[in-house]
Formats: structure tokens, C-alpha cells, sequence
């Protein structure tokens, strides 16, 4: 066998703990149960394609960088804003370097290379992708004010603040004039957009 991919089969099931890390901020907004890194990511990715799209950037490389952006967190957990001023997270691209220890080249080469993009901030993909990390958490924080999480207002503003690119700014101002039931209604008939 050419490579050895025991360090890769450690590496999903180190990523797999991402399912059940917690994405701590929202404990802030009373939320008792947030969502996980995972579900984050995964929602992520797929608004990172969306943004890159209407944006003339490549959707595929802006879902790459996303799907990666946070997986540094099965080891460092997810360290919310205040936690950072006191126990700042881990560097990511270091992070990555230790996670890739052991894997083929060609795989921890081109990990590293998409964390350090990201972390970047400068290509086309990495914004785009960067604007899908904070429009999931404006759009998550909608979905827990609906639920009657009233704080997760500071989340929605706070996200769409720091939002860049011209479509994001506009799929912002979409998701707040509408509910997170009206797909639903639209999907049954019930009138809508």
C-alpha cells in the first residue's frame, strides 16, 4: 500500500466528535442546547457555494474552505468571543499542522493550504466562505429568536455587521423580512413569496 491511512481513519473519528461539540456562544443567549460545530459547518459549506455562485467566485472551493473552517475545534472545542479574552483558541493553521501529522503528503499539504486560505482573508473563495460562517450564525440566531431566545437578537446584528460581499449583505437582508416557516407555507401553497 502506497500510503498509510491509519492517521486519516483517527482523523474522522476525531472529526466526528464535532457532532456533539457545542457552539458555546449561543449558552450566552440562553440557548440550552445549541447547535453543534458540525451542523454549523454543514450549513456553512452549503451557503459558502451559494455566496460563491452569485459572487463569480468558484462554489466548490468557497464549500471547500468552509467545510475545513472549523474542524481545529476537536481539539480546542468552540471557544466563544469572551472565553477568547481569557483563554485564547489555538492558532488554526498550527492546529492543523498537528492534525495532519502522520497523513500522505498530498492530503496534509493540501489541508494546510486550505486552512491557511481561510484564515487569510484574501481570496475570492476564502471571503465568500467567510461571509457563509457569519450569515449561518445571523440565520441560526433568527431561527432561536423564533424560538423565543430573545438575546440571539446581539448574534443577528452582531453577524450582519461584519458580513463583506454584496450578496450576502442581500441574502441578510432576505432572511430577516422573512420568517423561518415561510418556505414551509410557500412549499404548501399557503401564499408567500
Amino acid at each position: 500500500m502506497a500510503d498509510d491511512l491509519s492517521a486519516v481513519g483517527r482523523f474522522l473519528y476525531e472529526t466526528g466528535t464535532l457532532k456533539q461539540t457545542r457552539r458555546t456562544g449561543w449558552w450566552m443567549a440562553g440557548v440550552r442546547d445549541p447547535e453543534s460545530v458540525a451542523e454549523h459547518s454543514w450549513r456553512t459549506s452549503l451557503i459558502a457555494t451559494i455566496i460563491a455562485k452569485l459572487e463569480g467566485a468558484d462554489p466548490a472551493r468557497a464549500a471547500y474552505l468552509a467545510v475545513w473552517h472549523d474542524t481545529q475545534e476537536s481539539r480546542t472545542g468552540d471557544v466563544n468571543h469572551v472565553g477568547k479574552k481569557y483563554a485564547p483558541a489555538g492558532d488554526p493553521q498550527e492546529v492543523t499542522a498537528d492534525q495532519m501529522v502522520g497523513m500522505p503528503d498530498v492530503l496534509a499539504s493540501a489541508v494546510r493550504e486550505l486552512v491557511a486560505e481561510y484564515e487569510a482573508k484574501e481570496s475570492p473563495e476564502a471571503i465568500c466562505a467567510r461571509d457563509a460562517d457569519k450569515l449561518e450564525c445571523l440565520l441560526q440566531g433568527i431561527e432561536y429568536k423564533a424560538q423565543g431566545y430573545e438575546n440571539a437578537q446581539r448574534w443577528i446584528d452582531n453577524s450582519r455587521g461584519r458580513l463583506i460581499t454584496a450578496t450576502a449583505n442581500r441574502l441578510a437582508d432576505e432572511l430577516l423580512a422573512h420568517g423561518p416557516l415561510d418556505w414551509l407555507r410557500t412549499a404548501l401553497g399557503e401564499g408567500g413569496k
